[in-house]
């Protein structure tokens, strides 16, 4: 296993990687004692620019116990080069855990100019910035430094009734969110073997839990249930999703910077398909329920609206590498996880208000009203 000792997250105020310094920090908010700690002992130095997603709220608890001690906050753009070079000799960095990125479909399709910006050049400038400051070469092979790239199942692109995205499934984005991701797994690759710098890549399936902005699918329909507004769906809903529990997700990422050789892809994914209708149904129930509501009268604000452009009909991820190389499987089942994160954003209204309050809202009002991916 490597050992790490100062490690750079990006977007570490968003909604995957402010939990996964919760992880590091072991600080679960799932509720149960099904995810263990990471033991980790190092640093960890989190750089957001904090978009309208990245909320530093999410991260007080972190804050409160462990910053200016193993906890630091940068708030710098990615694309900044003079900016991470500083914070890579600043805090002698040895690994990076690079989870921001402008990761909405709908965004993308309204602006794809800052998808193409933050995704592609924002990585590229990480990672040359790594490169140069670990001087590594194909001369020079090192294992005691890694950038773990985060990506997404839709590379990949759009499945059939059956089959499963593996490892080796040619990519295929279909909007402009999916092939910026696209563009920076190949780059992230390109400089292992055109540069020997030392990376491994993950591509996950939908995820869900605490701190997810209310833009994307659970948050907005959980919102809307408690505040009796219209529940949107897309087409017919008869679009499929594999979801995992985002810890979960973090416990793989974590597995695969401890573990994975250098240069390795590893697919992440909850084995849990759901169809967006049937999933809102399961979400009005148990939301119903916890609130005193009606199901039926919930189910009655169901509305469908105009499928978005390029929608891919299914993803569904093999993550068979991951269980069997790393040892690494889900923990939490869905209906444990999906009624913990209801429950959890129930009564994390005030952390809802205040994102809805801001930068989000005027949006919205200038656009159109959104539901997630």
């Amino acid at each position: 296993m490597r050992k790490l000792k100062n490690i750079l997250i990006t977007g570490g105020a968003g909604f995957i990687g402010c939990n996964f310094i919760h992880y590091l920090f072991g600080l679960s908010n799932s509720g149960t004692d099904l995810f263990g700690d990471a033991n980790f002992t190092g640093n960890v130095v989190n750089a957001d620019c904090l978009t309208y997603a990245g909320n530093l709220e999410s991260l007080k608890d972190v804050e409160e116990k462990f910053g200016g001690k193993r906890y630091f906050f940068e708030k710098v753009d990615i694309c900044d080069r003079a900016e991470i070079e500083r914070i890579f000799k600043q805090y002698d960095i040895d690994t990076v855990i690079h989870f921001a990125a402008e990761s909405h479909v709908d965004r993308s399709i309204l602006g794809p100019e800052a998808f193409m910006k933050t995704n592609v050049m924002g990585t590229y400038t990480l990672l040359d910035v790594a490169r140069n400051y670990w001087k590594c070469s194909l001369d020079n092979i090192r294992d005691d430094v890694l950038f773990h790239h985060i990506s997404t199942d839709e590379v990949y692109g759009s499945l059939g009734e059956t089959g499963y995205f593996l490892e080796t499934t040619p990519y295929d984005p279909r909007s402009p969110y999916s092939s910026s991701k696209a563009s920076s797994d190949h780059i992230v690759m390109a400089y292992y073997h055109t540069y020997g710098l030392p990376i491994t890549l993950s591509n996950c399936t939908n995820n869900y839990g605490p701190f997810q902005f209310p833009e994307k699918l659970l948050p907005l329909m959980i919102s809307n249930i408690k505040n009796g507004k219209n529940l949107p769906v897309y087409g017919k809903g008869d679009n499929i999703r594999d979801w995992i529990y985002v810890e979960d997700h973090n416990r793989g990422v974590w597995e695969i910077v401890n573990k994975s050789p250098a240069g390795e892809k590893w697919n992440l994914g909850g084995e849990n398909e759901w169809q967006n209708i049937k999933l809102l149904n399961e979400v009005i129930d148990l939301t119903s329920k916890e609130i005193g509501k009606s199901a039926e009268e919930v189910r009655a604000t169901i509305t469908y609206v105009k499928d978005r452009p390029g929608h891919d009909k299914r993803y569904a991820i093999d993550c068979t590498k991951a269980k069997t190389q790393l040892g690494w499987e889900r923990k939490m089942t869905f209906k444990q996880g999906l009624l913990a994160t209801i429950k959890w954003y129930l009564n994390h209204e005030e952390w809802m208000n205040h994102i809805l309050s801001g930068d989000y809202k005027n949006w919205v009002a200038k656009n159109y009203t959104e539901q997630g991916r």
